[in-house]
């Protein structure tokens, strides 16, 4: 899965555990060490996930990455 950042924007975010569309990336993290895409965040609007930073939105960490295709994110969180 070697993608850039800016690869990210616009993409919507599913989350295959319950087929919920999350939103659109807003943004990534990466790690300025190494270059790595560490997270994607996707503006919040429910306070029903646990992993919520402070102003709502969605961090969903690489792991939890499962697919990226050219529209969609898959996710399992």
């Amino acid at each position: 899965m070697a993608q850039k950042g800016m690869d990210f924007r616009h993409k919507e975010v599913i989350n295959i555990t319950d087929g919920k569309r999350l939103g659109y990336v807003q943004d990534v993290c990466a790690d300025l060490n190494t270059g790595n895409i560490t997270s994607i965040i996707v503006p919040g609007s429910s306070k029903a996930f646990s992993f919520l930073s402070s102003n709502n939105d969605i961090v969903i960490t690489w792991d939890k990455i499962r697919t990226i295709g050219d529209n969609v994110i898959l996710v399992e969180i």
